[in-house]
């Protein structure tokens, strides 16, 4: 496999086994392992040392989403907070998966109704058409929402002329309207800073980049007066990092300093890296800082469980983590 490639996405969640549920019934997720991790380094890996987690993997087409519950915290560290609940599209602790449907009337509907009940709280007014004068964009169809615990999920529908050919062979051939996971979107408020982390030091590959506005830009996001430059980020195979950079409305709320793993608006990707030595060396040059106190090697029975011994957690210049790893 090609390298950079991201392994999985996840956030921290109060109720792994709840949301599991709520990811299968509505997004057609697929139940993976469940995995007791007792303490030991990968806790220490991820900043929180001592503490008693349950990660959750569910599988959907290729990608694999991983749930983070922390059953019991380490001496000293500070209770896990809730995702703010006034959070905008706009703030730089904004993050979302993407999951790419065939169709996205049937692939909404669940959810727009679950709206309409209360249950769940939108982003969007309703599933939007990009315009046709946008040219990187125009046709693609996107609707925004958060799940049951406030995590940002978007559902995106790609017109015949864009997104990647598997997208398009496994609409073809679909028995449900869920498809995979394209990409992991962040807030950035430097474009040019997050090209050089991503690409200069990841090793990621641009893919792409043009401006978004108007009135169904407005609609997708819940903001006013939107226009947000994205960049995205891409692996030789599987999801990418989209950078979502809003020139308006101006203010977004920087992420939390103090913001652990524990946070459930930690989300994290776990990145395979090629040289996680070199990586580990130039990091602050390009921006990032540790989380972890530099790389950390995993018990052997931890490594067999994980599928990695080796992993460093990092901030990208944002504020975003991830987690490189290496076999």
């Amino acid at each position: 496999m090609n390298l950079p490639h991201i392994r999985s996405l996840g956030f921290t969640t109060a109720n792994a086994e709840q949301l599991a549920h709520f990811y299968g019934a509505n997004l057609g997720c697929q139940p993976g392992r469940t995995l007791a991790i007792e303490g030991g380094r990968y806790a220490q890996l991820i900043g929180l040392p001592g503490s008693r987690l349950l990660l959750k993997q569910l599988h959907l087409g290729q990608e694999q989403l991983e749930l983070t519950e922390v059953q019991a915290l380490g001496p000293g560290l500070r209770p896990g907070r809730p995702v703010p609940g006034d959070s905008l599209s706009c703030d730089l602790w904004f993050q979302h998966i993407c999951v790419v449907v065939a169709n996205m009337d049937e692939a909404a509907a669940p959810l727009q109704a679950r709206v309409a009940a209360g249950t769940l709280r939108a982003i969007s007014t309703t599933p939007q058409t990009l315009p046709s004068w946008n040219i990187a964009a125009a046709g693609i169809q996107a609707y925004k929402v958060h799940d049951p615990e406030g995590h940002c999920l978007e559902l995106l529908q790609f017109p015949p002329d864009k997104g990647d050919a598997r997208w398009h062979q496994a609409a073809s051939s679909a028995s449900t309207p869920f498809l995979g996971i394209d990409h992991s979107a962040i807030a950035n408020a430097d474009t040019p800073r997050s090209c050089r982390f991503y690409e200069g030091l990841l090793g990621l590959r641009l893919g792409g980049e043009g401006v978004n506005s108007g009135p169904e830009q407005d609609q997708l996001d819940g903001l006013d007066n939107t226009q947000v430059l994205i960049t995205s980020h891409r692996c030789s195979q599987g999801a990418g990092v989209e950078c979502l950079n809003y020139q308006q409305p101006q203010g977004g709320r920087p992420l939390p300093a103090d913001q652990t793993a524990a946070d459930h608006a930690h989300w994290q990707i776990r990145l395979e890296v090629r040289d996680l030595d070199a990586i580990n060396s130039q990091l602050e040059a390009y921006g990032g800082s540790r989380v972890s106190p530099g790389i950390v090697e995993l018990e052997p029975a931890q490594a067999e469980l994980l599928g990695f011994s080796r992993g460093l957690q990092v901030r990208d210049p944002d504020g975003h983590q991830l987690q490189l790893v290496s076999p």
